[in-house]
């Protein structure tokens, strides 16, 4: 495949959000074949099942990137020792109704960074479960649970030089993981 188009789910809304920089900057170590696209979540309505037959426009968008994406990327935050609820709301989203899910069959990574000193390690967790049931195939390992520390950005927001090793062995990871699930 000549390009890999990555529907990326950041799930914190918060305009300086760590996980929006951790994304954005996970978008400039992939390699040229690689487009990252942070698809918006912030416009759902909460999910109701009675509203399956009738999604909002702002559910189809969802449902459409992600369709049309060849693998996923989750960045999370932690909040409260589990993934936040406006991710959780996207997921159960682009998964119903029932029977037309579209994260079905998708290679997927996920990583996360928190201010706490376990990083985001029971919101991965939680998340891997959730994308186990959806049938996402999840990269395992390496995983990455980052605490966030001096250092971890630079004055741009951009991934600090100390913190590059560690997450471009990451991300070295999942694009072998990427590639060996897209045929």
């Amino acid at each position: 495949m000549s390009q890999y188009q990555i529907a990326v789910i950041v799930g914190s809304l918060r305009q300086d959000s760590f996980n929006k920089k951790l994304a954005n900057g996970i978008a400039k170590l992939v390699p040229s074949e690689f487009s990252l696209k942070q698809v918006q979540i912030s416009d759902l309505p909460l999910y109701d099942q009675d509203d399956d037959a009738n999604q909002a426009d702002s559910v189809k968008r969802l449902k459409s990137e992600i369709s049309a994406a060849q693998g996923l990327l989750f960045v999370t935050p932690e909040y409260n020792r589990s993934m936040p609820g406006v991710l959780k709301n996207a997921i159960d989203h682009a998964s119903r109704p029932y029977g037309q899910s579209v994260w079905a069959g998708k290679p997927a990574g996920v990583i996360g960074a928190s201010i706490g000193s376990i990083g985001t390690a029971l919101a991965q967790q939680h998340l891997r479960n959730v994308l186990a049931y959806l049938d996402v195939a999840t990269m395992g390992q390496p995983e990455a649970f980052i605490h966030v520390r001096d250092g971890l950005f630079d004055a741009q927001g951009n991934i600090g030089p100390s913190s590059v090793p560690f997450i471009q062995n990451w991300v070295d990871h999942y694009v072998a993981w990427i590639k060996k699930h897209v045929q």
